[in-house]
């Protein structure tokens, strides 16, 4: 069956290929600069992409760390999460997909898989700080607004902040 939307994963026996596999720390550069392209997705400027690209960035050091989850098809990178933190309480750092794959089901099966993992290793609560256009994504996920965030990137920018329990 295929897509009815351009530029979007056909649903069936492909959607059966993708796995999900811990992160490569050879991979950092690829997810970071995935990482800007699913933000650009929403219409950001170039300038406002080069303000985010700091906080976007993911050092070789920090993929096992962040606990870097990837979702790939026939080797291909569709998308990426991190759990961070210590725990009672984590956060999910990052969750992106690239713009190609958005739409497919990949966020959720990134998001579902790092909420099983939190409940795994004990957390209870997962804050997300989350782009606005994102937000709808994560409540349709069931998490729930808890106030806003100051943004990493931008001064006087605020984010939603989300929480969601394991």
């Amino acid at each position: 069956m295929a897509s009815d939307r351009p530029g979007r994963a056909a649903a069936g026996p492909a959607t059966a290929a993708r796995r999900l596999r811990a992160g490569r720390e050879d991979e950092a550069e690829a997810l970071s600069e995935l990482a800007l392209r699913s933000k650009g997705h929403w219409g950001y400027d170039r300038g406002f992409l080069e303000a985010c690209r700091e906080e976007l960035r993911l050092c070789p050091g920090e993929v096992a760390a962040r606990r870097t989850t990837v979702a790939e098809q026939d080797g291909r990178i569709l998308g990426f999460a991190t759990l961070e933190g210590d725990g009672p309480e984590g956060e999910l750092g990052m969750l992106f997909v690239d713009p190609e794959a958005i739409g497919g089901g990949v966020g959720r099966l990134l998001y579902r898989h790092v909420l099983a993992e939190a409940g795994r290793l004990g957390f209870t609560r997962l804050t997300i700080e989350a782009d606005p256009h994102a937000e709808p994504f994560y409540l349709a996920m069931g998490a729930q607004r808890i106030g806003e965030a100051p943004s990493g990137s931008i001064p006087s920018r605020a984010l939603p902040l989300l929480a969601a329990w394991p």
